[in-house]
């Protein structure tokens, strides 16, 4: 179950909330609070998945609250003014539930954080299995320098020294790897933690020279530079 707190100034928004999560299979809300300062000190010790975030309280926006919040977790904006929306939605927002809300709109919205979390889940693992030479094998992702893309295969290369063959498209195997995995070019991913050194628009990993492309440039570097 998603681990989540709700914030509202109105205490019905919040029992609506809480009826609803207890209704639900996929949340477990742990904590309610009509004050984001009262909230943001229970996030500074505690841990959650999700928010459900009011927008329009009297003392603070919970737009500028969740921008102000050191680790970026996912948001449900609850709020009876829809043209928030694009402004939360610029924020990464899983879903924007405009009051009232049906407890049926309330499920899909979970559903996607669910399903999100279960994304990030796969995406933090160390290990992914894929097809090579005619059986299955599990490859360890600490062990990827990078992967380079053919016409119709990828080329997987190891710090074994080994290379493996798999026919499978870049984003297919892209959706599979740990977040430290980018592209840096339409032939190339690679991994952040494996490079040496960068220079100009080109990337260093085990001596080898990886281009960054000239789409790619900017996020690229954005990554790197967050890492």
């Amino acid at each position: 179950m998603l681990k989540a707190i709700a914030i509202d100034d109105e205490p019905p928004a919040l029992n609506l909330l809480q009826r609803f999560c207890d209704r639900s299979n996929r949340i477990d809300l742990l904590a309610t609070f009509t004050s984001a300062k009262a909230a943001g000190n229970w996030l500074s010790g505690q841990e959650a998945d999700l928010l459900f975030l009011d927008i329009n309280m009297p003392t603070h926006n919970g737009l500028d609250f969740y921008r102000s919040l050191d680790d970026r977790i996912m948001v449900i904006f609850t709020t009876a003014h829809e043209e928030y929306a694009v402004e939360g939605f610029n924020l990464s927002a899983t879903d924007y539930l405009v009051k009232p809300f049906t407890y049926e709109r309330f499920l899909q919205a979970v559903e996607k954080a669910h399903d999100y979390y279960l994304f990030q889940l796969k995406r933090s693992s160390h290990t992914i299995q894929i097809k090579s030479e005619y059986s299955k094998v599990n490859v360890n992702t600490t062990n990827i320098l990078f992967i380079e893309a053919y016409s119709d295969y990828l080329k997987i290369h190891l710090a074994s020294q080994k290379t493996l063959i798999t026919r499978m498209t870049m984003s297919s195997i892209l959706e599979l790897l740990p977040q430290d995995f980018i592209r840096t070019h339409r032939s190339y991913i690679i991994s952040i933690k494996k490079i040496q050194k960068i220079k100009g628009k080109l990337i260093f990993i085990d001596g080898k020279k990886i281009p960054i492309g000239r789409t790619y440039l900017e996020s690229v570097l954005r990554e790197i530079s967050s890492d």
